[in-house]
């Protein structure tokens, strides 16, 4: 069996163990999860989702931004810095396409 296959046949209630396990880096029994373990089972984990087109709001590691979309508050927009004062001017943000 490949490890396609392997997640492709992957039980739901194994994915959502695996994905609790991976936000709170322990297992069920309450052992620590290795630093190994832990890639291991976000590696499953994304491509369950992929394969099984878990929508993407439901998906680990999805960050809402909300009404924060396209502001300074927004990771994907950068600050230019072409004006060398501290004022904010609503058109000092360029957003970045990821």
């Amino acid at each position: 069996m490949t490890y396609e296959e392997l997640i492709e046949r992957l039980d739901p209630t194994v994915y959502r163990n695996l994905k609790q396990a991976i936000e709170l880096g322990k297992w069920p029994d309450g052992r620590v999860m290795t630093r190994e373990q832990r890639e291991i089972s976000l590696e499953a984990v994304i491509y369950y989702e992929e394969k099984h087109n878990v929508p993407e709001e439901q998906r680990v590691g999805y960050l809402d931004r909300g009404e924060k979309a396209g502001t300074a508050c927004d990771p994907s927009v950068q600050f230019r810095k072409e004006k060398q004062n501290n004022e904010a001017d609503p058109d000092q943000f360029v957003e970045v396409k990821v």
